[in-house]
């Protein structure tokens, strides 16, 4: 079954996945695993996800692409944003990597404590 008969199946209900199995060795493990983001929208949405970085961000191409508005191509993404959480990539960094860094003379002490009083 590949991903697109597995995401008609599921029809964007929650699913998760309890084997795995890697082709190249044979070796399975299994649990409960939630699948990615990405693979959770409806094959349709995943379609125009992957259009959207081939045409790296240009809503102008997205609108060639589908052939519709520029209000549309928004809309459908900023849909498809509020089913996605994102991930925090700038995180707050630990006490211990400030002290560390403040060790190795990277930071001065000053600097390390604005670090660490930033509120998380």
């Amino acid at each position: 079954m590949d991903w697109q008969a597995l995401t008609e199946l599921t029809q964007g209900r929650p699913f998760t996945v309890e084997r795995v199995r890697l082709a190249d060795s044979g070796i399975a493990v299994e649990g409960r695993f939630d699948p990615p983001q990405l693979a959770q929208l409806s094959a349709e949405d995943q379609v125009f996800v992957a259009a959207f970085v081939r045409a790296h961000g240009s809503i102008k191409e997205m609108e060639r692409i589908f052939g519709v508005s520029y209000p549309t191509v928004k809309a459908r993404l900023n849909r498809i944003a509020e089913r996605l959480e994102f991930v925090d990539t700038d995180p707050a960094p630990s006490r211990a990597d400030v002290v560390d860094r403040l060790r190795r003379g990277e930071i001065t002490a000053q600097e390390a404590l604005a670090e660490l009083e930033r509120p998380r």
